[in-house]
């Protein structure tokens, strides 16, 4: 038993070192790489500009869709060239919200579809391709229900379409409406912005395969085509047709320097959702392109990065397996056995990306590094939420795409949210309860016999309980209360919920 514990631990430990060291890896491609830029070609002449659709997928998102339709509305490219496609598959007051919304900008000369398919069938990707099936545009932007892109996002990205022709996408980097509205938004913040920094452009100019976020970018219609077109087997259709495009040969373009500006979710419950079904569709790109990308032509530096990219979200269940073994390890006296020392320098990966992409971003950059502690106790209190995203995406059963509610959140602490937007706890706040005080045991018996792991065991808990904590807290009433963010109860990352 004592044996199989510690192969449970060591390959845990293992586990987790390299995603950390991997994270060394891509902070020091990010260095080497980070004063390069795209050249930035010249804009067409005005009676050349291509056709373009701008798809606006959305779902019960009554909150933030006039936002949308107002935002899009002001996009500078010429309007015989602009078709807005509004996909809603909406059975709440969306709808109609919406149908005005677009009334009022129809009347300034724009072309603007409202579509509607009486049916969730394919979730977004089906929404995506259905709308694709109703349009001769040559390209497409897509935008989430949440972003509020700049009037002059279209004329910088298109260009560099026509410069090169292998070119199949443009991806813009993520921005945030609400990042100082509450010690949770400010955690989420640091972690958006390492991924679309550090690892988005080391990948990117490191000749790495990258991928679409999902939106705030732009596909040319014949990469889409020629990879096999949107597709609804997985939960993460801009991962899925990003690797199918690579594949096939098709170069994809990352602009740190566009920036599209969103909402980031303020509920735990929310942002938990939103992680899980990240999680899920990953891992279900892992098991549909792992095969393929052993045996593609890449080179193995290609290969490897592109499996610890899809594979990311193993780091959870294998946090809870050395959550889980870390106890009868040290009740045993077995734990100081194992040769694992060296792997500590491992948990200096997240953080050096943490601290590169502020010092990148912004001036004031060291205040921003004080939701750290934050986002720390996120990254560990969501493991049991996302190891069982990681089993659905096993399942032989297809998961169901939940949405992430929107509630127009504004930095002074405003919402527009009522309860029926405020996600109720589910049973994983007590899975995070247990393993609270698990891990909290753990570490009171890890002074006296493992004082090297007690840190770590702290953490742990913290981590766990933090989130279930605030979960409890933030379900506790069902109306979302308009309250300043500087009371005491924000402290605990919830806005004031």
């Amino acid at each position: 038993m004592i044996a199989v514990l510690q192969v449970i631990y060591g390959i845990s430990a293992l586990g987790l070192a390299l995603i950390g060291f991997n994270a060394l890896v891509l902070s020091i491609v990010y260095l080497w790489h980070r004063r390069k830029r795209a050249v930035e070609p010249p804009p067409p002449p005005e009676g050349e500009w291509p056709s373009v659709v701008v798809q606006l997928p959305v779902f019960n998102e009554r909150y933030v869709v006039r936002r949308l339709v107002e935002a899009v509305s002001r996009l500078d490219y010429p309007h015989d060239r602009l078709t807005i496609q509004l996909l809603d598959d909406s059975t709440d007051k969306t709808s109609r919200i919406a149908a005005e919304a677009i009334g009022h900008a129809c009347q300034r000369g724009l072309r603007f579809e409202h579509i509607r398919r009486g049916t969730r069938a394919g979730y977004k990707a089906g929404a995506l391709a259905y709308g694709l099936g109703k349009t001769d545009a040559q390209f497409v932007a897509v935008f989430d229900a949440d972003f509020v892109p700049e009037p002059d996002f279209l004329r910088r990205v298109i260009p560099y379409f026509s410069a090169d022709e292998s070119l199949g996408m443009v991806q813009t980097r993520w921005a945030h409406l609400n990042a100082d509205y509450s010690p949770l938004t400010r955690a989420q913040a640091l972690a958006l912005d390492a991924h679309f920094i550090v690892e988005q452009i080391s990948r990117n100019r490191g000749g790495l395969l990258s991928n679409f976020s999902g939106t705030a970018g732009v596909w040319r219609r014949t990469c889409i085509e020629d990879s096999g077109g949107w597709q609804t087997d997985t939960l993460s259709e801009d991962i899925d047709l990003s690797y199918r495009a690579q594949l096939r040969g098709w170069r994809l373009l990352y602009l740190p320097e566009v920036a599209t500006p969103a909402e980031i979710p303020t509920q735990i419950m929310a942002f938990k959702r939103q992680q899980a079904r990240w999680a899920t569709g990953t891992i279900q790109c892992l098991r549909k392109h792992g095969p393929r990308l052993l045996g593609a032509r890449l080179n193995i530096w290609q290969k490897l990065e592109a499996l610890y990219h899809l594979g990311g979200y193993l780091v959870h269940p294998l946090m809870i397996l050395l959550v889980l073994s870390t106890l009868p390890m040290v009740v045993t006296g077995h734990l100081g056995r194992l040769p694992l020392t060296a792997l500590g320098l491992a948990v200096f990966g997240p953080p050096l990306e943490i601290v590169l992409a502020q010092m990148h971003l912004h001036r004031d950059w060291p205040r921003r590094l004080t939701a750290f502690p934050v986002l720390m106790l996120l990254g560990i209190g969501i493991a049991v939420s996302n190891t069982k995203a990681v089993f659905q995406a096993f399942s032989a059963r297809p998961p169901t795409f939940k949405r992430t509610p929107k509630l127009q959140v504004h930095e002074d602490g405003r919402a527009k949210a009522v309860g029926d937007y405020v996600l109720p706890i589910d049973h994983t706040v007590w899975f995070e309860l247990a393993l609270g005080v698990y891990a909290g045991v753990t570490a009171l018996l890890a002074f006296d016999h493992a004082p090297a792991v007690a840190p770590f065991m702290v953490l742990y808990a913290l981590g766990f309980l933090y989130v279930a904590g605030t979960s409890l807290w933030q379900a506790r009433g069902k109306r979302v209360r308009r309250v300043s963010r500087e009371r005491f109860w924000g402290l605990l990352g919830t806005g004031g919920h």
